[in-house]
């Protein structure tokens, strides 16, 4: 059994169907990329896995538990780094992350020093009010946050979307380094640089998920997500 597997996920709002029959799996330490054109499921897809959206039918298995079965195993084995901004504005950097460290055994005086929101960078502006803070400052905090409570699965759309140079390459350090120490990322990303990281991709296509072979990039991958277009329309 792989460390992840995701089978027969099937998601309709309206007339719509999203997602049909879903699927895909994941070792652990691997990432795994998820693409295709906008507007395909690709969001709806990770907030199923997350635990934030509700799916029609399917089954999940994160390390042979179910947490559809049981919902607590969402939040202890997912960091979720969503599209839109996960946090509170109006608090500070410190407060929020106090507010995702308040149920976590790590130790946020520790972890401020030579955890991930020292790696990341966020120690350096705790003070800040959240609503004045970069797109960049502000995603690599989302990350701190979603890595609160240690989890062994990161999930994350379009992590590099907006960001300047400086912190597409810091957060792609952190997944490269995260990979290295036994954690799983599963992303969305038009970015090149973001998907050179994955071991192994996935196309979503027509509401279900292809495996692709050889890990095309760059033109090659523009060609097979154009080829798909081409066949739904």
């Amino acid at each position: 059994m792989a460390f992840i597997e995701v089978s027969g996920i099937s998601k309709k709002y309206g007339k719509n169907q999203i997602l049909q029959n879903a699927g895909f799996y994941a070792e652990q330490g691997e990432c795994i990329g998820i693409v295709g054109a906008n507007g395909c499921g690709k969001s709806t897809l990770l907030g199923i896995i997350s635990g934030s959206h509700k799916a029609d039918s399917g089954m999940i298995q994160y390390a042979g538990q179910d947490p559809l079965k049981k919902r607590s195993v969402f939040s202890q084995m997912i960091g979720y780094v969503p599209q839109e901004n996960p946090l509170m504005d109006n608090l500070s950097v410190y407060d929020n992350l106090r507010f995702w460290y308040c149920d976590s055994a790590r130790n946020l005086k520790d972890d401020l020093t030579n955890g991930v929101p020292a790696i990341l960078g966020v120690s350096q502006y705790l003070d800040k009010n959240v609503a004045k803070l970069s797109g960049g400052m502000k995603k690599r905090l989302s990350i701190a946050c979603a890595l609160a409570k240690n989890p062994p699965i990161l999930i994350m759309d379009e992590p590099g979307a907006s960001l300047d140079i400086v912190c597409k390459q810091d957060i792609k350090n952190y997944l490269r380094w995260y990979n290295q120490n036994g954690g799983t990322v599963i992303i969305t990303s038009h970015e090149e640089t973001e998907l050179e990281l994955c071991n192994r991709m996935y196309l979503l296509s027509k509401g279900g998920l292809q495996e692709l072979q050889g890990k095309p990039l760059g033109d090659e991958l523009m060609q097979v997500i154009q080829r798909a277009q081409a066949i739904i329309s």
